[in-house]
């Protein structure tokens, strides 16, 4: 009997071992965490970010490369709207780049130490690690973790994050709002540690010119020689280059260069497509152009569209030929959707910065501020010293302290908020509702 007893109580036992070596508690977890982080020299991943901040949700491809010690690139491209920014720091400094329209913008800062980014492996562990009263669960091929959201929006209360029991690689995290309102999704459909880069991987002008290479550009056609390939500039000949494949030919038998998509301004002439010039040649054809938009309300001779103050800004002059004068905005006004209670808009009006024509929209009521929109003219521009703040579909820097001003580019155009009364997470909202705005 004592045998059989005996016999019993190993074989529990032995359970009791085995049981225990296939799984583990968060505290074990959370130690392995510490492990991976500490050795943590490279990583490359790719995802799908989704905000629910706005009247909509707003999607965008994440792509993210870390090199240990401080170089990071994270490319956010939102498809509907076909943009992409880059967030890129380096030795020189951080940087936020919108390749398509040749824009970069440099500011100090050590970003993202101390700042977390949902979509930044070490802001998730380090989340994980802080927060001592953690909820832990398991599922089949994954811990999660339930955690205090370490973000600067004040509004994101909590997160899941969900980590693959392999290697401890991120799969999924939702960001939450003190409701229980899932207001940020990533998913995670690859992640690589140890990922080995170029040397040149975080140089900006890399990241400006081959950021892309199937978006970019086809080599230029020769026009007799002297296309200046990659801009839309004119050559030293005095003829318009391109960087796509002819279209027609013009009544002297050269071909005129037709691009889908046009970065430089329209011929002086500002011909129709598909018409003829006085001198007998097909000028530029352009199915979309990334030139200005038309005043408001007057219609698009390239392409037949009317278009009205919200339409998406983007680089050039305005279309159909017309130069923009000095006194002139050569984008349309991109208004918030977001209005605090109370607030009600009062004008809008053309302000100059530095050499930088633009315009200001005045909100007053509960609350007093101030929109800015500039489209700057120089290809990099220094910006303010400040703290950094996160948007979601990009990153702003927020100054002074009586009067706070929040700064952020995107597609080419900079942003200044500004208040003496608003909280920071309201200004928050105020930038990430100008995105419902954009290209409308």
């Amino acid at each position: 009997m004592r045998r059989i007893t005996w016999i019993a109580a190993i074989v529990i036992s032995l359970a009791v071992v085995l049981a225990g070596c296939g799984s583990k508690d968060a505290g074990s977890v959370v130690k392995q965490l510490d492990h991976v982080i500490s050795k943590l020299e490279s990583y490359q991943s790719t995802g799908t970010m989704t905000l629910n901040t706005g009247q909509e949700p707003q999607v965008y491809q994440v792509e993210v490369w870390f090199q240990d010690p401080h170089y990071y690139r994270i490319s956010l491209t939102n498809d509907k709207k076909d943009i992409t920014q880059i967030v890129l720091r380096n030795d020189e400094g951080v940087f936020v780049l919108t390749p398509h329209l040749n824009k970069s913008f440099r500011f100090q800062s050590d970003w993202p130490e101390n700042q977390g980014q949902v979509y930044l492996y070490q802001s998730l562990v380090q989340s994980i690690m802080m927060d001592g009263d953690r909820q832990f669960t398991t599922e089949e091929n994954n811990y999660v973790f339930d955690v205090m959201a370490n973000y600067q929006n004040a509004s994101l209360s909590r997160q899941k994050i969900w980590l693959d029991k392999k290697d401890y690689a991120p799969r999924h995290v939702e960001v939450l709002d003190a409701n229980a309102k899932v207001m940020v999704v990533v998913d995670f459909n690859q992640f690589q540690f140890g990922k080995k880069f170029d040397k040149d991987s975080f140089d900006m002008q890399r990241n400006m010119t081959s950021w892309n290479v199937q978006s970019l550009p086809t080599a230029a056609q020769p026009n007799e020689g002297k296309t200046n390939a990659g801009s839309g500039e004119k050559a030293a000949d005095g003829k318009a280059s391109s960087t796509s494949a002819p279209s027609s030919k013009s009544t002297d038998g050269k071909s005129s260069d037709a691009a889908e998509k046009q970065t430089g301004t329209n011929a002086a002439n500002g011909g129709t497509n598909g018409t003829k010039s006085t001198d007998g040649k097909t000028p530029e054809a352009s199915g979309k152009q990334t030139g200005a938009s038309p005043a408001t309300g007057q219609t698009d001779t390239s392409g037949g569209k009317t278009t009205g103050a919200s339409d998406k800004p983007a680089n050039g002059t305005v279309q159909g030929g017309a130069k923009a004068g000095a006194n002139e905005v050569s984008f349309g006004v991109i208004e918030p959707t977001y209005l605090p209670k109370g607030v009600t808009k009062q004008d809008v009006s053309e302000v100059t910065l530095g050499d930088n024509k633009g315009i200001m929209l005045r909100y007053s009521g509960a609350y007093n501020y101030t929109l800015q929109e500039f489209q700057p003219k120089e290809q990099e521009m220094l910006g303010p010293e400040g703290s950094w703040v996160d948007l979601g579909y990009t990153v702003g820097v927020m100054t002074g302290t009586e009067k706070k001003t929040l700064v952020w580019t995107y597609d080419g155009i900079q942003y200044r908020l500004s208040s003496g009364d608003l909280a920071q997470p309201e200004m928050v909202k105020i930038a990430q509702s100008v995105q419902d705005g954009i290209g409308k």
